[in-house]
């Protein structure tokens, strides 16, 4: 199970982050009242869609011993009005053949991130 915690003070609006055992930092931008310290809570959802896509693909090509020199992953999260859409580019250095390229793309649709995003996860908030 993952987890992670979230701090803020009286700093506009910087948070301290623990994931796992990883300290971090979230901030807003300064036009939004913040100092800009650290990537946005939307940026951190992007960065855990793009690393989660990295790994995996990385796992699954050394699994399958092929060549991938490099993945890069673009994530860009659009809000417009009450509509939300996601759109995550790949770049895959080596010397991969099309149908190679195709599967990669195809096990980016199924990362474990990715399900959690698509299939929509249940909150529930407890005040302690």
């Amino acid at each position: 199970m993952a987890h992670a915690t979230a701090d803020i003070g009286t700093t506009n609006y910087a948070v301290s982050l623990l994931a796992g055992h990883h300290r971090l930092l979230s901030d807003e931008a300064a036009e939004n009242g913040g100092k800009d310290a650290g990537p946005a809570p939307h940026e951190l959802l992007c960065a855990a869609l793009g690393a989660c896509t990295a790994i995996t693909l990385r796992m699954y090509a050394q699994r399958k011993e092929w060549p991938v020199r490099a993945v890069r992953v673009d994530v860009q999260l659009a809000l417009q009005g009450e509509e939300r859409s996601i759109t995550r580019r790949l770049r895959l250095e080596g010397d991969l053949d099309a149908a190679q390229r195709a599967r990669l793309a195809d096990i980016a649709e199924r990362t474990p991130v990715t399900l959690t995003l698509k299939q929509g996860v249940s909150i529930t908030t407890i005040l302690e």
